[in-house]
């Protein structure tokens, strides 16, 4: 049996489409077909059809039956079809309006499917991944700390970071203080330790804070890393007099919106921001453009 539970099969409804008894574009012949040739497997077996024949009933079936690696392997693949799809035949998305955090809800399915690591408290009872009200209440707080007068609310985005880290499991630490600097805070993404700088000041983040933050993360251990926030963005003036082969990555406000509205795990993102720059050496890279 795998692990994929109730809450989890409600999200691969959603993802793959599977209102009405449908899974994607596939027909009943068409999805054997897909099962055989890409799978190989037997996808009209009279076991999956123990909670009805459409297609839908027939996956959710086979998903809740077959082993971890099985229907891991059947997610992939559903997914790179799925991508593929909507890649080659764009115009479908206007008429069968699919989930917009797809991408984010397959991913963190993903990595509780493969075991990616999760702490909680000790005698607490995790919560189920996906969990809507988590990013509701996120984007819901992020809302409130906008209506702030500027210093207040550039006050209230440090613990508001650390918040988010810690409800994503990077062991976030809340800004503390060192001889003759501040340091807005910390994590640990894959094993590396992050500093952060949180500002959200009226006009957008030139050069000379970029500078002043990379120093203080140049100044600690050599396999520090930083993550500079900026609600209000950074010129291309001062990304570009920043320069490349930096230990700092950026993320400004739309970033962090669109992170939370489309329901992208925090560390998911920072990976592809972290690779993005060792791969082009942009420390910025927008999140619509990773994904």
């Amino acid at each position: 049996m795998s692990k994929v539970r109730t809450i989890e099969i409600q999200l691969i409804d959603r993802i793959f489409e599977m209102g009405s008894g449908w899974v994607l574009d596939f027909s009943d012949r068409t999805i054997d077909t897909w099962f055989a040739e890409e799978l190989n497997i037997d996808f009209d077996e009279d076991r999956f059809r123990k909670e009805g024949t459409s297609k839908a009933k027939r996956l959710r079936c086979f998903l809740k039956t077959v082993d971890d690696a099985t229907a891991i392997r059947t997610l992939r693949a559903l997914w790179n079809y799925r991508q593929r799809m909507y890649a080659t035949n764009p115009e479908l998305a206007t008429f069968r309006q699919p989930p917009a955090n797809a991408e984010g809800l397959f991913i963190e399915l993903m990595g509780r499917l493969e075991g990616a690591p999760t702490t909680h408290p000790a005698g607490s009872t995790p919560a189920p991944a996906f969990e809507a009200p988590k990013y509701l209440a996120l984007k819901q707080e992020l809302e409130r700390i906008h209506s702030l007068a500027p210093q207040p609310r550039g006050y209230a985005l440090e613990p508001f970071l650390a918040r988010l880290f810690t409800e994503e499991s990077l062991s976030a630490r809340p800004s503390f203080r060192l001889t003759g600097e501040q340091i807005d805070g910390s994590f640990v993404l894959a094993g590396e330790t992050y500093l952060f700088e949180a500002k959200w000041t009226g006009p957008a983040i030139g050069v000379e804070p970029l500078h002043a933050f990379h120093g203080k993360v140049d100044t600690k251990a050599s396999w520090t890393r930083g993550l500079f926030v900026s609600m209000s963005g950074f010129t291309p003036e001062g990304l570009d007099a920043f320069g490349r082969a930096r230990k700092v990555i950026c993320m400004d406000g739309l970033d962090l919106w669109e992170m939370l509205d489309r329901q992208l795990p925090v560390a998911t993102v920072l990976e592809r921001k972290v690779r993005k720059a060792a791969e082009t050496g942009n420390c910025f890279v927008r999140v619509r453009d990773l994904f």
